[in-house]
């Protein structure tokens, strides 16, 4: 068994490191630059997988890869292959590379493919696969036309629909907003099963269903009262001393009035 596992792991190894070699850094940009190279990133997804396409009636298949060898041929990202023979044509190689973004859509050039026989003054073939972004239909790849009825700048088109080049939308919720429905799915979630469990467990009627409706009513109550403490005046208060007038002459000390004469002798 331990030796098993010992030949088993170099050749997964091995074959981890084949797989990671093809990706989108295997492709070479006939002109480098940021952009596109930030495009070629967003096809990431779709490296490492054959995508196969033929016409009715026609005697081609077509095999497509992303920055790898599609076919087994090398330095081939797309190739047309004859049903009857076999015979395989290079129709773009992917170290001859460029690529445009759009809104929701990339334009994949593959160029320095197998020359013409006799159309387009024997030019090398190139290859254009529009991939756009498709929600819907995932890795649909098609052959639109082949534009060879001119001298110069032929080319095979191809459409590939995927979900790779969909921009994603952002959430627009913030992380208050998601914690605000958090607590309150939490608290419907209290509220249900509380009022279920005190009404047919507990036998509960009226306002004594609520949950724990001792504890809310205590809370209610002391709020209420701290915010009339905090609030309302009260009628208690000792009143401020009002000002007096102080009379414009000294007051004297009043006379005794003596009534003694009115008193019989």
């Amino acid at each position: 068994m331990l030796l098993s596992l010992r030949l088993i792991a170099p050749l997964f190894l091995l074959l981890a490191g084949v797989q990671a070699e093809f990706t989108t850094k295997n492709c070479k940009l006939i002109s480098e630059s940021e952009t596109e190279k930030n495009t070629l990133n967003l096809l990431e997804p779709l490296t490492n997988q054959n995508f196969t396409a033929e016409r009715p009636g026609d005697a081609y298949m077509y095999i497509f890869q992303v920055c790898g060898d599609a076919g087994g041929m090398k330095d081939a990202g797309l190739v047309q292959k004859e049903k009857t023979d076999g015979k395989v044509v290079r129709i773009g190689n992917y170290n001859q590379t460029r690529a445009i973004r759009g809104s929701d859509w990339i334009l994949l050039f593959y160029e320095g493919g197998d020359a013409y026989d006799t159309h387009c003054s024997k030019e090398p073939r190139s290859a254009l696969i529009m991939i756009s972004c498709s929600k819907s239909t995932k890795n649909a790849f098609s052959v639109v036309l082949e534009d060879n009825q001119k001298d110069r700048g032929c080319y095979y088109l191809f459409e590939l629909d995927s979900d790779a080049v969909c921009n994603v939308i952002p959430s627009k919720l913030s992380a208050g907003s998601i914690i605000l429905i958090i607590v309150l799915c939490c608290l419907a979630v209290y509220l249900t099963g509380g009022f279920l469990y005190q009404r047919l467990v507990v036998g509960a009627k009226g306002v004594e269903q609520f949950p724990n409706y001792g504890f809310w009513s205590q809370i209610g109550n002391l709020s209420a009262d701290g915010c009339d403490f905090v609030c309302r005046s009260r009628g208690n208060r000792e009143e401020a001393p009002t000002y007096r007038g102080v009379a414009t002459e000294p007051l004297g000390e009043e006379q005794e009035e003596r009534d003694d004469h009115l008193l019989p002798m």
